[in-house]
C-alpha cells in the first residue's frame, strides 16, 4: 500500500501497542495537495475535544495549481472520522498513565484518504538507543550469513 505521508519518527520514539484507521475532514485543495505529496506528519498528535478526536499540527501545504488561497492555515486541526463506539474506547485507553495516540501515516482507501494512528507509550532514551543497538547487530548477523 503507498503511503502518501509516514511520521517515522514515530515508531522509534514510542513503543505502538495498538494501530486504527480512520477519516479525514480535509478540503478539496487539501486531498489534491496531500496526493501530489505535500503533507507532513513530523510533530503531529491526536487530542480530544468535546468527545471528538483530532489530529493536530500536521502541515498540508496549499495546492499549488489552486491559485491564491486567502486565510488558509496550512497547520489547522482537522477532525478526524471514527465510529462512536470506537471513540468511546480510545477516550478510556488515554486516561491510562503514559498512553497517547500517535498519527502513523496518511494513505488511500478508494477514493478517501485515511489516517493510520497509534495507541502508543513513550519510550526512554535507554530504550530507544538499545533498539537501535539490537538492530545493528542483527544486520551485522545478516552480513556475515551473506558473506558465506
Amino acid at each position: 500500500m503507498a503511503t502518501f505521508a509516514e511520521n517515522r519518527k514515530a515508531r522509534h520514539d514510542y513503543d505502538i501497542l495498538e494501530t486504527f484507521d480512520g477519516g479525514l475532514v480535509l478540503l478539496g485543495h487539501e486531498v489534491k495537495s496531500i496526493r501530489s505529496g505535500g503533507a507532513k506528519l513530523a510533530g503531529t498528535y491526536l487530542a480530544f475535544r468535546a468527545d471528538e478526536l483530532w489530529l493536530v499540527g500536521a502541515h498540508i501545504s496549499p495546492y499549488a495549481k489552486a491559485g491564491p488561497l486567502p486565510g488558509y492555515d496550512p497547520t489547522r486541526d482537522r477532525k478526524v472520522l471514527l465510529e462512536r463506539r470506537e471513540l468511546s474506547s480510545l477516550q478510556g485507553k488515554i486516561k491510562q498513565k503514559g498512553l497517547t495516540l500517535v498519527p502513523l501515516s496518511l494513505y488511500p482507501r478508494g477514493r478517501h484518504i485515511k489516517l493510520s494512528f497509534g495507541l502508543a507509550r513513550g519510550r526512554k532514551a535507554a530504550d530507544k538507543r538499545e533498539k537501535l543497538k539490537k538492530r545493528d547487530i542483527d544486520r551485522e548477523l545478516r552480513r556475515g550469513d551473506a558473506e558465506r
